[in-house]
């Protein structure tokens, strides 16, 4: 059987041209030459008897459809390559190494730094960078290998998404503070309906919200969409209606200064999943694996409290 003739150095130069879409992108990346990552291609091109890469003037670089089905491959190879030489460089020592993962905006300021906390307490030697995006955002970044793990809501995962729950998020209503039920603790959504709503519109999130309202028999009567968190709160807090959400910050306080209230849901809802979602049939990094048990176990301290 013939020698493999390619080179690891030729693998990492493609990979980053195909995720890229640009040779000078990719050669700013990896601190190289615009030629060294054109010649490594073609040398890889060459040895494999294959065109991976579709070059387009002033248009940058595509992937054929044998470069899409080599590039998906090669993600979890360059994974593990990367995988073997921490294991030589750590054998008997702490786990050390780059780890990225994503991150729901809205959960950031919620669930994030205590999971960071943790990680960091457990295997200091590991270097975490965070990808803070909206729900479709994280899942093609788990899929084109951006993130290794993503924090996000269960909701809309797609089958080759797997997960581990790290926490809950319950749902409830928020109210000015001068509303007719603020001082109630709880509300039954049927009770709000005649009443205008203020909705957290960020994609995905404002289809689970609208739904979850509708689920107790409630068509919500939306005045204001925002993607902002905090201007959610802020427009509550000012009378312009009112709105379900997961997270609750520790302060009823608005950034502009006004009230509102959290009010407990009667109807019978099932809070959402917080979770750790990684590619399923992917092999996780021993740094990813160190995440997800750091998480679980501040997850665990949370939930016997």
């Amino acid at each position: 059987m013939a020698g493999i003739g390619f080179t690891l150095t030729q693998l990492r130069y493609f990979a980053a041209a195909a995720e890229l879409g640009s040779m000078t992108a990719a050669s700013r990346e990896l601190m190289v030459s615009q030629s060294a990552v054109s010649t490594a291609v073609a040398q890889l091109e060459r040895e494999l008897g294959v065109q991976l890469l579709l070059r387009h003037h002033a248009r940058g670089l595509t992937l054929t459809a044998a470069g899409e089905a080599f590039y998906r491959e090669l993600r979890g190879y360059l994974v593990h390559t990367s995988e073997l030489a921490e294991v030589a460089r750590s054998a008997g020592q702490a786990l050390t190494g780059d780890l990225t993962i994503g991150c729901f905006t809205t959960l950031g300021p919620f669930e994030l730094p205590r999971l960071l906390t943790a990680c960091e307490q457990d295997h200091p030697g590991i270097r975490i960078a965070v990808v803070e995006d909206e729900h479709a955002a994280l899942k093609q970044a788990l899929r084109s290998g951006r993130c290794e793990l993503a924090l996000m809501y269960s909701y809309d995962l797609d089958d080759d998404i797997g997960h581990v729950r790290v926490g809950v998020a319950p749902p409830y209503v928020l109210v000015a503070n001068g509303h007719r039920f603020a001082r109630r603790g709880k509300v039954a959504l049927k009770e709000l309906a005649d009443e205008p709503m203020v909705l957290l519109d960020l994609p995905h999130s404002g289809q689970y919200l609208e739904r979850l309202v509708e689920s107790a028999g409630v068509h919500p009567k939306v005045r204001h969409r925002t993607a902002g968190f905090e201007t959610v709160r802020a427009m509550v807090a000012n009378g312009q209606g009112w709105s379900v959400l997961n997270q609750r910050p520790a302060s009823n306080t608005t950034y502009d200064g006004a009230e509102v209230v959290p009010l407990e849901i009667t109807d019978p809802i099932e809070p959402l999943e917080v979770v750790l979602a990684s590619m399923k049939g992917a092999r996780l990094t021993a740094r990813a694996h160190a995440f997800v048990r750091s998480s679980a176990r501040v997850s665990r301290r949370r939930t016997d409290r």
